[in-house]
């Protein structure tokens, strides 16, 4: 078979997706059985990686689109490369956890090393059940005799092939891997919905922007999702590019749209908060059952199997942090239960009387477009009218208020600023990207009212109300870079996707209307002219907030060498002790985790309970050390008798907190952990 560019670009564009949905298929499962270990990955989940890619590959249709060139191709692939490379050089070493990337990053070191959840307190290797230890920390949750990690089991499934390869330094540079890959599986689905050569410069858009590169070189869980959804996307889209009725016979369109499916519901697995994201998709279900397209069902029992995954890593192996966001989750399943109901209602409905014909009620298309623009100035002027407070939580108050004194605002730590969030997108993409985007959803929206374009119903439900949904309520803490990761996953990719859109429908205006005109060689350059200004319209403020900003260094820079070093220093029958509660919920993951120590905090960190506690590890054949952040803490403890020793020691970059203003620059991070073995009782 002949290698066509448009063939090439719409596989190499959908396999990711569909490489990562089989490792987890098949991780998942060995996990919950405690096999999840490198050799067991092997023999199971690459086959099942090669063998999902071998046959998707054959069903994928080439791209609807005339004389593909190569250049498109070429361009795209150029810019994943290129963006891979520079967060590899530029990917962080967050081990420490002060936030999400070094929490996932524990869980990923336990389960790679392990193969097994929960995690065990291992109390029998300390001082058994003494009142004054405890073993909760920082995203890890004390249960009974158990840990349980906080997050859900997607992103550490796929980050523990990089640390099968390369220990943390593997794991590490795997996530500014899966960005470029999200980058490409945008690019897909540009090329998809507008047209091949325009895939580049949504790509170029997406790899320049600030959040995109920032969640890159961190281990969070973003770019995974971010992954699977615009994948799920673009694999439902070739999906119904052949039309199928209810009673045809199985072939390549319901595989894709079996495939597309369990993509889409994978997301799950990885952030709960996707349920949100795939509720469209429910709805879609159920218009191509009135349709009576055939892919329908397929599409729907991928969906359940995919969400079906995540629904048990969650409840099973996430419950307390389930628990933790019940105050957002339970409503959200209340939602989706009511939005599935109304589903089969409607569709049921529909399925005998038909559906109403929208394009016959002339005023309907324009208002539907109007609509949409009226909802964008509404973000827009929020701010002035409905500012947002309450956080309902003390802790992100306080912090809020110190952020607010350190740029200098009037102090109100439950300001929520969500009020904002129309405008932080604008920070990272640009004014232009913003109001190319508003006309571009507009037009789409009325074209659908009209019953065209029928391609883009799924990708304008799911884009659309993932971005409404988020800009009314991001949930977030609101100092950035942080709360940007909440924007990248649709809501930016959905800007740059309807701006790119609308560009492209412009330029092809201007094509038309010179072609049907009679304008001299200055009117022929009008399309060139128009393209190339409003491409730098969308790039030019997406690299001066990037490039002004936080990407010219690396975050936490140091540490991994520092955790090698901590690890190397322990003996190999340590219990640890932690006699600093300060210290303990960034450190204890790092210590239990990573250097395989048995670790405990000392809740009551007085001469008496050290000496309980150091006697009782002793009496266990096991050699105490204390661990605190401070010489002096230690050196009091054992009274001068051992001189306690420094092996851990970072100081380095770390990112900013802003709230009214784009980051820039870099703040200081200080980490230190002393350690030392005291003498045994006399």
């Amino acid at each position: 078979m002949r290698l066509l560019p448009g063939r090439f670009l719409a596989r190499v564009t959908a396999l990711p997706a569909i490489a990562l949905s089989a490792w987890l298929l098949v991780a998942f499962p060995l996990l919950v059985a405690g096999w999840f270990t490198p050799l067991l990955g092997l023999l199971l989940g690459l086959p099942a990686v090669l063998v999902a890619c071998a046959l998707s590959s054959r069903l994928l249709p080439d791209l609807d689109e005339d004389h593909v060139p190569w250049w498109p191709v070429v361009a795209v692939l150029a810019i994943t490369v290129a963006f891979a490379a520079v967060q590899i050089a530029y990917h962080a070493e967050a081990l420490v956890i002060r936030r999400d990337p070094a929490s996932y990053a524990m869980y990923t070191a336990w389960i790679a090393e392990n193969g097994f959840l929960p995690i065990p307190q291992q109390k029998e290797l300390i001082a058994g059940n003494d009142p004054a230890l405890g073993y909760q920390s920082l995203a890890h949750y004390q249960r009974d005799d158990v840990i349980w990690p906080q997050f859900l089991a997607g992103a550490p499934l796929v980050l523990s092939v990089g640390y099968w390869l390369g220990g943390l330094d593997g794991m590490l540079v795997t996530t500014p891997i899966l960005g470029a890959v999200g980058v490409l599986t945008f690019a897909g689905l540009t090329a998809r919905l507008v047209g091949a050569r325009w895939a580049p410069l949504a790509a170029l858009v997406l790899a320049v922007c600030l959040p995109q590169q920032w969640v890159s070189r961190f281990t969070y869980s973003e770019p995974l999702a971010q992954i699977l959804l615009l994948g799920g996307l673009l694999l439902a889209f070739d999906a119904l590019t052949r039309r199928r009725s209810l009673t045809d016979r199985w072939d390549a369109p319901h595989t894709l749209a079996a495939v597309a499916g369990v993509v889409l519901g994978l997301g799950v697995l990885v952030r709960i908060d996707a349920i949100r994201d795939l509720l469209p998709v429910v709805g879609f279900v159920g218009l191509l059952l009135v349709a009576r397209r055939g892919q329908a069902l397929p599409l729907l029992g991928g969906l359940a199997v995919g969400v079906g995954y995540g629904l048990v890593a969650g409840y099973g192996y996430s419950l307390p942090y389930l628990e933790y966001l019940s105050d957002s989750l339970h409503p959200l399943l209340l939602i989706s239960g009511a939005v599935i109901l109304l589903t089969v209602v409607l569709t049921a409905a529909l399925w005998r009387y038909g559906p109403p014909h929208t394009e016959r009620v002339r005023w309907l298309p324009g208002a539907v477009g109007v609509c949409a623009v009226l909802v964008m100035l509404g973000f827009a002027i929020r701010p002035l009218l409905w500012p947002d407070y309450g956080h309902g939580s003390d802790f992100t108050d306080q912090w809020v208020a110190a952020v607010q004194d350190i740029e200098g605002l009037p102090i109100e730590g439950g300001r929520t600023y969500y009020d904002m969030s129309l405008y932080w997108v604008g920070w990272y993409v640009g004014l232009g990207t913003v109001l190319f985007a508003t006309a571009g959803v507009a037009l789409v929206l009325r074209r659908l009212a009209l019953w065209r374009d029928p391609q883009w119903l799924l990708p304008a439900m799911v884009l659309v109300w993932t971005v409404a949904t988020t800009l009314l309520r991001p949930a977030i803490t609101p100092d950035h870079p942080w709360a940007s990761r909440r924007l990248i996953v649709l809501v930016i990719p959905a800007f740059i996707l309807f701006a790119v859109w609308f560009l492209a429908r412009l330029t092809h205006y201007c094509e038309r209307s010179v072609r049907y005109s009679r304008g001299g060689p200055l009117m022929r350059t009008l399309p060139t002219v128009v393209a190339a200004g409003a491409s730098v319209a969308l790039l030019s403020p997406t690299l001066v907030t990037s490039g002004a900003g936080i990407m010219g260094y690396r975050q936490d820079v140091g540490t991994v060498a520092a955790t090698e070093r901590l690890c190397s220093s322990l003996p190999p029958d340590a219990s640890v002790i932690v006699v600093d509660s300060g210290m303990a919920g960034a450190y204890m993951p790092l210590l239990r985790n990573v250097c395989g120590a048995p670790t405990a905090v000392l809740d009551q960190p007085y001469q008496e309970a050290v000496d309980r506690v150091v006697a009782a590890a002793y009496e266990r054949d096991r050699t105490p050390v204390l661990a605190a952040p401070e010489w002096g803490t230690l050196d009091d403890i054992v009274d001068g008798a051992v001189d306690p020793q420094r092996h851990f020691h970072v100081v380095a970059d770390m990112d900013p907190s802003t709230l009214m203003t784009p980051p820039t620059g870099s703040w200081d991070f200080r980490g230190s952990v002393w350690t030392v073995v005291p003498p045994p009782p006399e």
